[in-house]
């Protein structure tokens, strides 16, 4: 029988330790050459992330622990900083599993002039420099391409009912909800994470990109019927790694975007954390036109050394911080 190594020891080897430190110095010399500016922003904020997704650490007397460098390196991009990047740690309560840790490592980076269509290839680039994807050309599927191809719904026009009806048929795992009646991201979210995304990305790496309106979080939307939301997500072996956006200019329309979030959060009696009141600032002084991009580190170095879960990848995972 195998014994666990002593919690006092590292969760990776010495020879995942040596390959995480090459993987920052492929990643630092991709952008150096490139001539995008490596910077760094607080871990600890007055202000926290308002994502109905996303639950943040709250510090006793000291504020919040980013789920993200995006809004401090916004207001850098507001500040005239030009093309940056960041290898940052972030940190998510509830985040514990096969691909997930409380604490965790983003390379994100922001590109102004550029739209996700060129920030897309760029993606591409790096992976292909860090040897993702045994060079082949990565392939783009929008968010309807693939709910047809492996769920057989198209998202825009399915009802509410018929999601429900058909996931209670065994279509997918259905929740203990208490109650509770999921709307139609939710249900969307279910089918993504269930039947759609574990298929993406096992032959060569997936984008999917244009997706509801509803789900543009951060991103651009971009008129038309439907409406569309200008991010992307990049899966590898059915495992998401990436999540972009066109960004979001629109000091007003950010507002309005924390604020239903933060009445859909305390409707559902989640905590409400304070919106970032200096981003919304900083977007109304002028944010360039740009998009941007979160990369999962753990999980990128999970994949490239074949590992069976996020955790070896780490050098302490949270049992062992």
């Amino acid at each position: 029988m195998r014994r666990e190594a002593p919690l006092w020891q590292p969760s990776a080897s010495l020879e995942t330790l040596k390959a995480r430190a090459e993987l920052y110095g492929s990643v630092r010399a991709f952008f150096g050459v490139r001539g995008v500016l490596e910077v760094d922003t607080p871990i600890l904020s007055a202000h926290a992330t308002v994502d109905r997704h996303i639950e943040s650490f709250a510090v006793p007397g000291g504020g919040w622990l980013q789920t993200s460098p995006e809004f401090a390196m916004k207001r850098l991009l507001c500040a005239g900083s030009g093309p940056i990047f960041q290898i940052a740690p972030a940190f998510r309560r509830e985040e514990r599993g096969r691909h997930h840790n409380p604490e965790f490592r983003l390379l994100e980076w922001y590109r102004p002039d550029w739209d996700h269509d060129l920030l897309m290839d760029e993606v591409e680039e790096l992976m292909h420099a860090l040897d993702v994807g045994r060079g082949r050309s990565f392939v783009r599927l929008s968010y309807r391409e693939a709910f047809l191809a492996f769920a057989g719904i198209d998202p825009f026009t399915e009802t509410v009912e018929a999601l429900a009806r058909r996931a209670a048929a065994g279509a997918v795992p259905m929740l203990d909800l208490g109650g509770q009646a999921l709307d139609r991201d939710a249900w969307l979210d279910l089918w993504m994470s269930h039947r759609v995304g574990p298929r993406l990305g096992h032959e060569a790496p997936v984008f999917l990109h244009d997706f509801p309106a509803s789900q543009a979080a951060l991103a651009r939307v971009r008129p038309g019927d439907p409406p569309l939301a200008e991010r992307f997500e990049l899966f590898w072996q059915g495992i998401e790694l990436a999540n972009g956006f066109h960004e979001l200019a629109d000091a007003a329309e950010q507002r309005a975007r924390f604020e239903a979030d933060l009445v859909w959060r305390a409707q559902q009696h989640r905590t409400t954390p304070p919106m970032d009141a200096y981003l919304i600032a900083a977007l109304e002084h002028g944010l360039p036109d740009c998009a941007g991009v979160a990369l999962g580190l753990d999980r990128l170095l999970m994949l490239k050394l074949g590992l069976p879960e996020v955790a070896p990848s780490l050098t302490f995972a949270a049992d062992r911080a």
